[in-house]
């Protein structure tokens, strides 16, 4: 086991599911992820493996199939995940996060129907907030639903959907004016918006009267996940799949959903800096310059200690962001920070590795290629840096409120 990003306080259990996924990431994701992410391949061996590891139901409640575990065993799992390959933890991510908001908001039905078959993983989960048109404002939603007897119908293109095409439920956030006048939904936008929990087809093209899959958004990293847009055309839903069983309460929800997605977002960043880590400090012992090896330069030796540094820095407040979440606590304020830490610690992680490797980082045939392309994702993903830094500022003004 690596010195770097222990974590104190483990139960056994937590230990031997951590144990059991190195090992999975070191023999099944490793040595393969370089190969599909070249191709833009789903990686269907892994996530196959994966379901039979049990990993689809890691939080969700032993009372629907699940394993009942915590944000941080979760979030452990992610970042050794991602150290094997960033985008298989993309995979998991969004489906878990559907799991978590039908977890905390469900309808008592709603979760009996959905939760065990999330948690087999014979449902896969997505979720989608933004639009083509949208960025970081969520509040500026356009698609909208209409109710219409004991359905609603639904309008809009959604953007940036992970798990578009191989899902086969997704968590759709749209606008819904149902009881507000139009000066009160321009003065607080959130209020107006709902969860409709929309169930289809795997695949692409229309995969349900009226919803469209269109196809693989080509990315320059984070590839074998499938990214797409949504097209909703008279889409009808009925009206017991509005999640938690009443409108106007999905900017919320969402917003609950996307905070455990933080502390995930972070501990993606972690597990990717400590591959580009291990993949720096290997590269180092090997090449030799000036006839000796380069890891004998003080130069090198000063780019492994400041690398190392980061790594161990986001891991200990992305572990303190999840214990914040588990204890019941509200951790939007340590999510923040967990998730602008790590994903900015992971980029500079990541070029210093690029850097000790030389003309050779440019190389396809080097893993670190691989990782060059994924890093920045994370500085977008789950919302910019820039908006985490907004919701950082606010929450201290909150906290350090001036008296006098």
């Amino acid at each position: 086991m690596a010195r770097l990003a222990q974590t104190a306080g483990l139960t056994d259990i937590q230990q031997e599911i951590l144990a059991t996924v190195r090992d999975f990431v070191d023999k099944e994701i490793i040595p393969v992820a370089t190969e599909l992410e070249h191709r833009d391949e789903y990686p269907q061996a892994i996530v196959d493996g994966l379901k039979e590891l049990g990993l689809f139901g890691l939080m969700i409640p032993e009372e629907y199939g699940g394993l009942g575990e915590s944000l941080l065993t979760y979030a452990l799992c992610v970042e050794e995940i991602a150290r094997g390959w960033m985008s298989v933890s993309g995979i998991i991510n969004t489906h878990f996060i559907v799991a978590y908001m039908l977890k905390q908001h469900g309808t008592q039905e709603q979760k009996d129907h959905f939760l065990p078959r999330m948690a087999a993983g014979d449902i896969r989960g997505a979720f989608s907030m933004s639009e083509p048109g949208l960025g970081s404002d969520v509040s500026a939603i356009t698609s909208k639903a209409v109710k219409d007897g004991d359905e609603y119908v639904l309008n809009g293109q959604k953007m940036w959907l992970t798990n578009g095409g191989t899902s086969s439920l997704v968590a759709v956030l749209v606008r819904s004016d149902e009881g507000h006048s139009p000066e009160e939904t321009a003065r607080a936008p959130h209020r107006s918006m709902t969860t409709f929990l929309v169930e289809k087809e795997p695949g692409f093209g229309e995969v349900r009267p009226g919803l469209t899959i269109p196809g693989k958004i080509d990315k320059m990293g984070y590839k074998g996940v499938d990214t797409t847009e949504l097209i909703m055309d008279g889409l009808r839903i009925p009206a017991d799949r509005v999640l938690g069983g009443v409108t106007g309460r999905g900017f919320y929800q969402m917003m609950d959903g996307v905070e455990v997605g933080r502390v995930n977002v972070a501990a993606r960043g972690c597990g990717v800096a400590q591959r580009a880590f291990e993949l720096g400090v290997q590269y180092a012992q090997q090449r030799h310059t000036f006839g000796k090896p380069i890891a004998q330069h003080q130069a090198i030796q000063f780019k492994l200690a400041e690398m190392a540094t980061k790594v161990e820095a986001a891991h200990a407040m992305m572990v303190n962001a999840a214990r914040k979440k588990d204890s019941g606590e509200r951790n939007d304020l340590e999510a923040g920070m967990a998730k602008y830490l790590a994903s900015e610690y992971c980029k500079e992680v990541v070029e210093d590795a690029f850097r000790i490797h030389g003309g050779y980082g440019f190389s396809k045939e080097y893993e670190i290629e691989r990782l060059y392309r994924e890093a920045p994702m994370l500085l977008i993903g789950e919302g910019t840096a820039e908006i985490q830094k907004m919701i950082i500022g606010r929450r201290l003004l909150e906290e350090y409120r001036f008296q006098g």
